[in-house]
């Protein structure tokens, strides 16, 4: 069998490189996200190597991947955290909603794109990367300050606009209309509601049926049950990946713990398969024509970042520190960005917003964990010399 042989060999490859990617970015302490994209790249269209056996593989894969990172996340908040953050996030998130999709959407209409591509782009340019904001809350001990509340509860809120951002995005791109992006949302906020209503009311309900004294059995419940839900969730018009983080919100309990434990190294292996999946589909030919708006984007995108954010912690009464500090930490772009990218290019909207994406999503998930390890000593030196001067006047 010389092909099953050859696909060995090819996913071999590429697992074995993404091991040693991440190897890598741990090192020098960045994402690897922009490593397994460089990845895709090398070994895409246009690329030093090009795979060709395993695509389906990994075309699959890639759905995986997106379903357990979707999920893994809905693991992180519960119904009522939901709620809650619905309540405390009634004017930041939409300020941050707002202030961060703008850029997108003109981008896209000043370079001729359409409306669809300019839904499509707001969405990229809207949306903090979850995981990785999460590892650097994590890796400069920033969970435990005052403005942490502020940040998650954006992000959550965020998350939540995606359940219904998601859905009315797919629409767009089937073409269905104003009719039809009505009907999406409507399913998806009675999904949303009917999970939520689940999750509130008889949450030990689906604990008990999840649990069991077999990790073997807990991991077969959850990501059969998961994939179950994501698939009818698709055959709604509502996006899989939705679907997904309804099922991680509607968990909870002791088995959340269990969960996270048991499908987070299956998440890791599909979520980077998901990221080279996209640097596939772009050729590297097709970066440095749109490298000069990815970075005029992606330098809109910081500031207005740290802007929502010094919004949110001054409402909450966090000093100018923490407001810097929870601004810096909602910069890096990721995993919504390149899903939301995916749908747009497997649609076939426009050629370059795939390129643009690649590059836009490079820029700030290099640069914002940077920004938020310099942030912090650099505003504190500032506001130092500033009391000195007004000391000395």
């Amino acid at each position: 069998m010389p092909g099953g042989s050859v696909l060995l060999l090819e996913l071999g490859l590429v697992i074995l490189g993404l091991g040693l990617l991440g190897a890598l970015s741990l090192r020098f302490g960045i994402s690897p996200i922009p490593l397994y994209l460089l990845a895709g790249l090398a070994f895409g269209r246009g690329g030093v190597l090009p795979l060709r056996t395993s695509d389906d593989f990994i075309t699959a894969g890639a759905e995986i991947g997106v379903i357990l990172l979707l999920f893994t996340l809905g693991l992180e908040y519960t119904a009522q955290e939901l709620v809650g953050t619905l309540r405390s996030s009634a004017l930041a998130g939409p300020v941050d909603l707002v202030l961060n999709a703008a850029p997108g959407v003109v981008a896209a209409l000043l370079l001729g794109w359409g409306p669809v591509a300019a839904v499509a782009l707001g969405g990229i340019t809207c949306v903090t990367s979850s995981g990785i904001t999460a590892k650097v809350l994590g890796d400069l001990a920033w969970l435990g300050n005052t403005e942490a509340p502020t940040v998650l509860s954006l992000l959550v809120f965020e998350d939540l606009a995606m359940a219904l951002y998601l859905p009315i995005l797919t629409a767009l791109l089937a073409g269905v209309g104003l009719a039809g992006g009505a009907l999406a949302l409507g399913v998806a906020v009675a999904a949303v509601s009917f999970i939520l209503l689940v999750a509130l009311r008889y949450g030990e309900a689906v604990e008990r049926f999840v649990a069991s004294p077999s990790d073997e059995v807990v991991v077969l419940k959850i990501l059969g049950l998961t994939l179950l839900v994501a698939g009818v969730a698709q055959r709604l018009q509502v996006s899989a990946a939705v679907g997904a983080f309804l099922v991680g919100i509607a968990l909870s309990g002791p088995v959340v713990h269990t969960a996270r434990e048991l499908i987070t190294p299956l998440r890791d292996l599909f979520a980077a398969v998901f990221f080279v999946f996209f640097g596939l589909h772009t050729d590297p030919r097709s970066l440095p024509p749109v490298a000069g708006a990815a970075l005029a984007l992606a330098a809109v995108g910081l500031v207005t970042k740290v802007a929502t954010g010094w919004f949110a912690a001054w409402r909450a009464g966090v000093g100018p520190v923490g407001r810097v500090r929870a601004g810096l930490a909602l910069v890096p772009r990721g995993e919504f960005s390149i899903v939301t990218a995916g749908l747009a290019v497997t649609a076939g909207v426009n050629s370059r917003l795939a390129p643009l994406a690649a590059a836009y999503v490079f820029v700030l998930a290099i640069a914002g964990p940077l920004a938020a390890r310099a942030g912090e000593p650099l505003t504190r030196a500032v506001r130092r010399r500033l009391a000195a001067r007004r000391e000395a006047a």
